[in-house]
């Protein structure tokens, strides 16, 4: 997010949307653990703090463009209920910020129909791309579209600490194998998977990898509103 300090209002637009990005996430993930039966009735849906705030994953948002939240561990999720259930636990909180932003750009585009979506990727954004006389309501707005929507992406990827992770779990019929074994121990036990993410927020300087990633996946959506 630092990259886009250039235009204060589309940062303002991006601290927002990781902010809100946690939220959403929080609230799909036990919404739908307890619609489903993996989690008690009485468990509140509201955000916690301890529990779904990583400091990692908002260091990497400051310094790479976009963070993410805890993780929740596979080992938490109540195997004997089903594989199906817990893809879709894991796969709700990106699902949802995905959603969320969608609706944004279409509030974006009937406010703002001379708008730049057709040129600017989501990387273009994020590092505070704006042209001459866009309004500062267009500015936070298109920040917060943007950023959703890279919360959303970012989580999707297979990796711990990210949701993706989760969902490629329990898309195999045995996780118990010596490679997800493997897997497992050095990317989540031994922190690799967050090394790497760090790593991605930081090189190449000045143009992150995870921006590049986060662009490719995410320059269709932009375009479908441009």
């Amino acid at each position: 997010m630092l990259f886009a300090l250039d235009a204060p209002w589309i940062f303002v637009g991006l601290v927002l949307s990781f902010l809100l990005g946690l939220v959403l996430r929080a609230v799909a993930i036990r919404l739908t653990a307890r619609s489903l039966g993996l989690a008690d009735r009485r468990d509140s849906l509201a955000p916690r703090l301890r529990e779904d705030v990583d400091p990692f994953g908002a260091v990497a948002a400051a310094i790479g463009g976009m963070g993410w939240g805890k993780m929740l561990s596979v080992d938490e999720v109540p195997r004997h209920r089903g594989r199906g259930r817990a893809i879709a636990m894991f796969a709700a909180g990106p699902a949802v910020c995905i959603l969320a932003a969608q609706l944004l750009f279409l509030a974006y585009v009937l406010l703002y129909p001379d708008n730049l979506l057709a040129l600017l990727g989501p990387a273009d954004v994020m590092r505070g791309a704006n042209y001459p006389g866009q309004a500062i309501p267009d500015q936070v707005l298109l920040g917060l579209a943007v950023g959703l929507l890279c919360f959303g992406l970012l989580a999707l990827i297979p990796m711990p600490p990210l949701d993706g992770f989760g969902i490629l779990y329990y898309a195999q019929r045995h996780p118990g194998g010596r490679g997800m074994q493997s897997y497992r121990l050095w990317f989540e036990e031994k922190n690799i998977g967050v090394l790497v993410l760090l790593a991605c927020s930081l090189f190449p300087f000045g143009y992150p990898l995870l921006l590049i990633v986060l662009n490719v996946l995410g320059l269709l959506f932009v375009r479908l509103w441009g």
